[in-house]
């Protein structure tokens, strides 16, 4: 076995001792790299085989640190311009004070290392270093474990060793007077679980489990508690109800340590609302506004409980206002976006025919134009794609739309995000736009296979069971439309259901998939 493989095992295996064996393999390689450059050019083979060597042996030792480098956030998985307006908005707005701020530089750091800009990386870190002493004081060594690890590694990369191993020399130091693993510092675990929040959806499951462990550590620390109400809030799906949701209890939790959180109360008003409560998310919002009246986070979640609450009117008013504030904000355009589409359905339900054309046309407009500076601003927004190539072909826009749906999927695939919000919005297409109730279906089916729970599968689930009903209310013998209610019923495994609808489309014709599902279901209850 090679060095390099024989080093990363045991940095895998034995990480506290991988340290100390390294730093006296990297010891004896720089003697031997300096006693090299004492002898004669002959010997210029065996000073860069001890130079790679000691890089390897670098590189492992790199490998053990606990910071943004090492956790696994992949540049493909990211949309680095949408990253970066939320970090450049956090500085703008300067909130959390410096604990945050100097976490909102580490993070910069790490963007800029992945665009090639490692000067502005260092720049980033450096500040980072100065904001935790200027904020932590006695504990600021805690915190300065991933920036310290940050800078090691950015060191590294642009060759600057003796840094590099300053930093890695510090880090350890740190570890050796706090009798922990870096990986079980809470500090280290609260900035590990907001990167997590802040880079991607993919990593919110990994944010709620850093939260989880340093709550066990440190169960009354408000910042904890907030991160892991809101990753919380991100990841729940399912059937809950407002005394047994985890969101619901763990946002209580965190407005209790942090009750000047105006933004937490916001979020638990949204929550509260989705199981149909009145007077409690009232008060909370009219609470959050009248302390925070110009907070751009607040102003943002309130036009969405505005929105969600039929008030569509009251939620552009005060989106209009966050955007001000938040001009770069894919959020914000979005939700303005779902605030005229509410109003766009309205006016179809409701105005006189000769003059819906005309407003129906401006708010489409309107519609566009936020989902277009949606995208703009993240331009791997999958879902306000989706919804804006939908709006193309409302627009008539055909083939347009077509040619965005086709990239969309390639996006969503070669990403592995949100491929189902893809499939329910191609489905829409194809059922209102292209008015093909075939592959409506098609695309309804793999919507709701991939994700039964989420919003878009729900709505799968609502546009099959329609177009289902639709047929049988034509033709009650009609075998495709009760194997459709069987699909529906198996993905949500309602078992006895989904045997009685192939029953019954077996009935009526023969095929294949549907006797396959139905053998399938029944030796699945045996």
């Amino acid at each position: 076995m090679g060095i390099v493989l024989q080093l990363e095992r045991f940095a895998v295996e034995r990480p506290a001792a991988c340290e100390t064996t390294t730093s006296t393999i990297l010891q004896r390689l720089r003697d031997k790299m300096q006693k090299g450059s004492r002898t004669s050019a002959n010997s210029g083979g065996s000073s860069n085989k001890n130079f790679l060597v000691y890089e390897t042996v670098l590189r492992t030792k790199l490998h053990t640190l606990e910071c943004h480098f090492t956790w696994a956030l992949i540049k493909d998985d990211l949309d680095l311009p949408s990253i970066l307006n939320r970090l450049d908005e956090q500085l703008n707005l300067d909130e959390g004070g410096k604990k945050r701020l100097a976490q909102t530089y580490n993070a910069l750091a790490y963007v800029k290392y992945l665009q090639g800009l490692q000067k502005e990386s260092l720049s980033n870190l450096i500040t980072s270093v100065k904001l935790n002493k200027e904020c932590h004081e006695e504990e600021f060594h805690k915190a300065l474990i991933v920036t310290y690890g940050n800078l090691a590694w950015i060191n590294y990369h642009m060759k600057n060793y003796t840094e590099c191993e300053s930093y890695l020399q510090k880090v350890k130091n740190i570890n050796e007077n706090i009798s922990s693993e870096s990986s079980s510092v809470p500090e280290v675990l609260d900035e590990k679980g907001w990167t997590f929040l802040k880079f991607s959806s993919k990593y919110y499951e990994s944010a709620k489990e850093c939260f989880k462990k340093a709550l066990d550590l440190k169960p009354e620390d408000g910042e904890l508690n907030a991160g892991y109400a809101i990753a919380l809030y991100r990841t729940e799906y399912g059937e809950f109800t407002i005394e047994n949701s985890p969101t619901i209890k763990q946002l209580r939790r965190a407005i209790e340590t942090n009750p000047d959180d105006d933004v937490l109360k916001v979020l638990l008003a949204l929550r509260l609302s989705k199981y149909n409560s009145v007077n409690e998310p009232e008060k909370l919002v009219k609470e959050a506004l009248e302390r925070s009246p110009n907070h751009p986070h607040v102003m943002r979640y309130v036009g969405k409980f505005f929105r969600n609450r039929g008030s569509e009117d009251s939620g552009i008013l005060i989106l209009s206002k966050a955007l001000e504030l938040s001009p770069n904000s894919s959020f914000i355009h979005h939700q303005l976006a779902l605030c005229y589409e509410m109003k766009k359905i309205q006016l179809l339900r409701e105005a006189y025919h000769h003059a819906r054309s005309s407003w129906v046309q401006q708010i489409r407009d309107q519609i566009i134009y936020h989902l277009e500076m949606a995208t703009t601003h993240a331009p791997c927004f999958i879902t306000a794609m989706s919804d804006l190539a939908l709006h193309y072909g409302e627009r008539r826009e055909i083939p347009r739309a077509e040619e965005m749906f086709q990239m969309i999927f390639k996006t969503a695939k070669e990403k592995n995000d949100n491929l189902h919000v893809v499939h329910f919005y191609y489905a829409e297409f194809q059922l209102h736009i292209n008015r093909s109730e075939a592959l409506a279906i098609k695309h309804y089916m793999e919507c709701l296979k991939m994700s039964p729970g989420s919003p878009e599968g729900r709505k799968s689930a609502r546009g099959l069971r329609k177009i289902a009903w639709k047929w049988i209310n034509e033709n009650t013998q009609d075998a495709e439309a009760y194997g459709i209610l069987g699909f529906i019923h198996k993905v949500k495994g309602e078992k006895s259901q989904a045997i009685e609808c192939y029953e019954k489309a077996l009935s009526y014709g023969d095929n294949d998939e549907y006797l396959t599902n139905l053998c399938a279901l029944r030796l699945s209850i045996q």
